[in-house]
């Protein structure tokens, strides 16, 4: 019987009650409905008149346990019986009230028979008499909250129809807030599973082939070297011994190992199990078709989420949270591998991936870091041998430089620049070259190895079958698909002629018109033209994210000039000396504040742009949502340096012919040794910044300032009341106190950004892999520490691959090689080096190249009240000063114009551009090829396994054949027996053989 069924029994078995009860029901229906309506609150959808009670439906309720058991329930992981496991919680916020009667403690049962209760109990709702006498006195009931508890109720009573046990406890420390417990039983675990085609191991298993020869003691060296840095759990190992898997069946379970049936299905499988049921039971009595995303979003529930094995104090009983606490998230073991098994087995395999694709990527930063470090130190060793910046530093040489604005700057000595030049050696040299090759083979590599990385993982974790299920509609498309349907049947109403109606229908109509509503969201969808108001939205949003960002970076060139400008007029020799570093510093820090700042506005905006684009599925929304705020975050990160490295210095003009911004501004110009050195102070100082600020700091400071006002918020209301102070927190009331998990969007988009730093301008700063590794050092523990202690624990969610980021991670390899080509060329001086080393060299030594990149210019040439005002510093008069450029002198017939030397320049440039990106892009294609996705051991063991399946399945058939054959014999010899016994049978006799052998055949 079912639990509806028994209500109706109950309610029924006084017969002399029913009518009166019905009538006072209904007139408080339509008391309520008319307030509600005065309340705005849209109730529809309602089943039948007995549903809308304000109290919960009795026929489904039970006391709960005594509060003497509370030891038993081991702090809120089990039900108050001390032996169901709680695999999901569900968390709300209610009003205590005086005139409320909501029951402090329940457990809900499926099968639960309710004789105890009288009928005069059950008919205890807001429509009897007791109630409609003290409604005056009582004080007003919150719509709003009875709504919400509506929903509530016909929601827990779905799950419950699906075979979800569930509790709930109202009595907890938190003030206001209650919790429903749920526990999946074995058989809903198992159907689930079958649903779900989840893999678990079978009975069955084999050895892995292990390494033979060479390749078998190299292994055992390795392990034995690497013993110390291997976290101290139990299966750091790969196995030599693998089960085999199989997709769960309810009608092959003997296949599958279940003496332990408690651990056949982890907590982690087991909360998966439980909210994919949460994300398809809906309720529809008090409004629409609305699932857990849905009631979440409406603040039917406040939270939802699987709970923390146990607490990972020092003192803390063993559980796998306190494992991973020593382990893993404790920057004690910093040096260690990551345990990366029982991360899967703890929070699910797509955050498991993102753990192991951080590791291999910090992994792959130590050589490209070594190699670094040596360019960095050649550059230093080579520094004093280096003739362009010898020839600059020499006084002797005494070549005059024009000035660097209109004025108020004056003429200055090419000298004064050398300590900049000779820190651009550092980094302009030749070995910067080999190493943008190397980098782009590196970023190649990188990709390969993650891909047969990722193989194994999935091999070792039974993924290599998975295929991603369709995901389930978010709620807010399904809300729009809605109001759409509503519209559209309004419309259609509306052209029908209206049938008069008295007041005693219109309720049941209003019932109908929703039902039919309902049915429709299941033919409408959203189209291109519902959609196109909010791609209009995201064009025009990101037209102008992008726009602000380029303004940004135009007002802080418009700072440096203007800056430059005064610092050059300064009374303080020291100022006049530095003009140059202090002006880019302060501008890059100006630079980085407006990222770090425009990173977190951006991220929200793009959140906002993909939410009224209502794309259809999560997939779908985190897709649209990444693309999105990787777009804008760089943009906003990388335009400060694509600016310093492709446009300044390139439109200055020359004297006499400045370019200007405005009135007097003039474009800036490079130092003499160039924009790399530029190039690098922006690099490094916006990398780091970002690091240790956004990436460190960030994720440091705000949960734990949102933990700290949690818990003050939480004190401050449990003191109000002394009792609850008193009580002992349970798990699930610690979990609910913790941040909830976002998505691993933001972890995935700083490390791409610190990605493209690494690999994009790695031409102008060798030393930036370097500060990349000692960052994701320390990134990987403050992300473990965080998931450990911070957030509360993530749905489990099975995934193959690191999805989107592969690709946004393929094609910033790719724009790599090109910019980086591009930096090498026209940033850096080394094609001019080579041009004059080859051409235009007198011995054949660099001897002479300074000289030859600067031009001269006739100050007679100056436009009034351009030339300097004052020129005593120098000690000498000026007739020519220098410039940087390659153009005609005054004395030619052609002067100021381009020059012969310019274009052969400019030719040897484009022509490394070329070369140097097909060559890299060469190499790469063949690392790609040459290493195969699949590594050969797994495509091995693979085929294997397929096999040993199919010889599983074959010896499974084989013995059902010969348990029929047998019992075939052995009926023959007992018909035989029975024949020569006794030769006539019975019609009843031969219809129990054939019951007995329809029966055999069916075991």
């Amino acid at each position: 019987m079912s639990q509806q069924t028994a209500g109706t029994d109950l309610r029924t078995s006084v017969p002399g009650d029913l009518p009166q009860t019905s009538n006072e029901t209904m007139r408080e229906n339509e008391k309520y409905h008319s307030a509600a309506a005065e309340k705005g609150i849209h109730i529809i959808n309602i089943k039948a008149i007995e549903d809308i009670g304000y109290a919960q439906p009795e026929t489904l309720l039970l006391n709960s346990l005594g509060g003497d058991q509370d030891a038993a329930c081991k702090r809120g992981l089990c039900f108050r019986d001390g032996q169901r496991k709680v695999d999901y919680m569900l968390a709300y916020t209610y009003k205590k009230s005086t005139g409320s009667r909501t029951p402090s403690k329940r457990t809900f049962h499926n099968n639960s028979v309710h004789g105890s209760r009288s009928a005069k109990e059950d008919h205890q709702l807001p429509g009897g008499t007791a109630d409609l006498e003290s409604a005056e006195t009582e004080p007003k009931m919150d719509y709003h909250e009875d709504d919400k508890r509506f929903r509530r109720e016909e929601y827990e009573e779905n799950l419950m129809e699906t075979g979800l046990e569930l509790e709930r406890d109202e009595e907890t420390k938190l003030h206001g807030v209650g919790f429903v417990k749920i526990h999946a039983p074995w058989n809903v675990l198992c159907r689930e599973a079958e649903f779900m085609k989840l893999k678990m191991p079978t009975k069955k298993v084999y050895h892995i082939n292990p390494a033979q020869g060479l390749m078998h003691k190299l292994n055992s060296v390795i392990q034995k070297i690497s013993e110390p840095i291997q976290p101290k759990v139990a299966d750091h190992q790969p196995p030599a011994v693998k089960h085999l898997s199989y997709p769960f069946s309810r009608e092959k379970q003997h296949l599958f190992d279940m003496s332990d049936k408690e651990s056949f299905f982890d907590s982690k499988t087991r909360s998966s199990i439980v909210y994919e049921i949460l994300k398809r039971t809906t309720c529809t009595k008090a409004k629409y078709s609305m699932g857990i995303t849905s009631l979440l979003a409406n603040g039917v529930y406040s939270a939802a989420y699987p709970l923390h094995d146990g607490d990972y104090e020092n003192d803390a009983e063993p559980n796998d949270r306190k494992l991973l606490s020593d382990e893993w998230a404790s920057y004690g073991v910093f040096y260690k591998y990551q345990p990366i098994d029982l991360v899967r087995k703890y929070f699910g395999e797509k955050i498991a991936l993102y753990f192991a694709w951080l590791g291999v990527y910090t992994q792959m930063l130590i050589p490209a870091s070594v190699v670094g470090i040596i360019v960095f130190l050649y550059g230093c060793a080579t520094v004093d041998e280096n003739i362009p910046s010898m020839e600059m530093c020499d006084q002797r040489y005494n070549i005059t430089m024009c000035p660097l604005c209109d004025k108020t700057c004056n003429y200055w000595k090419m000298s004064s620049a050398c300590a900049t030049a000779r820190a651009s050696h550092l980094f302009d040299n030749p070995a910067t070259v080999f190493f943008s090759v190397f980098m782009a083979l590196w970023a190649a590599t990188f990709m390969e190895h993650w891909k047969r990385r990722q193989m194994r993982l999935n091999y070792r974790w039974d993924l290599t079958g998975f295929e991603e299920e369709q995901d389930h509609p978010r709620a807010e498309y399904e809300a729009k698909v809605l109001r759409k349907s509503l519209r559209k049947e309004q419309k259609r109403k509306e052209k029908l002629q209206p049938v008069p109606e008295d007041n005693t229908n219109k309720w049941r109509q209003t019932v109908k018109t929703a039902m039919a509503g309902v049915k429709l969201t299941e033919k409408e969808k959203l189209t291109w033209r519902d959609r196109f108001p909010a791609y209009l939205t995201n064009f025009i949003g990101i037209i102008f994210m992008v726009g602000l960002t380029f303004a940004i970076v135009f007002g802080v060139i418009v700072y440096r000039i203007s800056t430059a400008a005064a610092l050059a007029i300064s009374s303080s020799p020291s100022a006049r000396s530095n003009v140059r570093v202090t002006v880019t510093a302060t501008a890059v820090i100006i630079n980085l504040v407006v990222i770090l700042i425009l990173d977190e506005v951006y991220g929200c905006i793009a959140r906002w742009l993909t939410q009224i684009e209502v794309p259809k599925t999560d997939k779908t929304f985190e897709e649209r949502l990444i693309f999105k705020a990787f777009l804008l975050k760089f943009v906003n990160a990388y335009t400060p340096i694509f600016y310093v490295a492709f446009f300044k210095g390139r439109f200055v003009g020359r004297p006499g012919n400045y370019v200007y911004i405005f009135h007097s501004f003039r474009m800036e110009e490079c130092a003499p040794g160039g924009c790399l050195m530029e190039l690098c102070i922006q690099l490094s100082i916006i990398m780091l910044g970002k690091q240790l600020i956004q990436n460190n700091l960030f994720e440091i400071g705000i949960p734990k300032m949102k933990k700290l006002i949690r818990y003050i918020k939480s004190r401050r209301e449990s003191y109000m009341d002394h009792e609850e102070h008193l009580k002992k927190k349970q798990r699930y009331e610690m979990d609910y106190n913790l941040e909830p998990f976002a998505g691993l969007t933001p972890e995935y988009m700083e490390m791409i950004i610190q990605f493209g730093f690494v690999t994009l301008f790695v031409a102008s700063f060798p030393l930036a892999p370097l500060f990349a590794l000692l960052n994701n050092i320390i990134e990987i523990r403050l992300d473990a520490k965080k998931f450990i202690t911070e957030l509360r624990r993530p749905v489990a969610v099975r995934a193959k691959d690191i999805g989107i980021w592969y690709n946004i991670l393929r094609g910033i390899g790719k724009l790599a090689v090109i910019i980086n080509a591009f930096v090498i060329s026209f940033t850096s001086d080394f094609i001019p080096r080579l041009v004059y080393l080859y051409m235009y060299s007198p011995d054949g030594t660099m001897h002479g190249f300074v000289n030859h990149t600067l031009s001269y210019f006739n100050i007679s040439d100056f436009k009034p009240a351009t030339d300097p005002s004052a020129e005593e510093e120098l000690g000498y008069k000026v007739v020519m000063c220098r410039y940087k450029d390659y153009r005609e002198p005054p004395w030619s017939e052609n002067k100021y114009d381009i020059s012969k030397d310019f274009w052969a320049v400019l030719a040897a440039r484009l022509a490394f551009v070329i070369v140097f990106q097909n060559l890299v892009m060469f190499m790469s294609d063949f690392v790609d090829w040459i290493i195969p996705d699949i590594p050969k051991d797994i495509s091995e063991q693979i085929h294997r396994e397929k096999v040993l399946m199919v010889e599983v399945f074959l010896k499974e058939e084989q013995g059902k054949l010969q348990m029929l054959e047998t019992w075939k014999e052995h009926e023959r010899k007992k018909s035989e027996n029975f024949n020569n016994q006794s030769p006539k049978r019975t019609r009843s006799q031969r219809g129990s053989a054939a019951s007995a052998y329809v029966y055999h055949m069916d075991v």
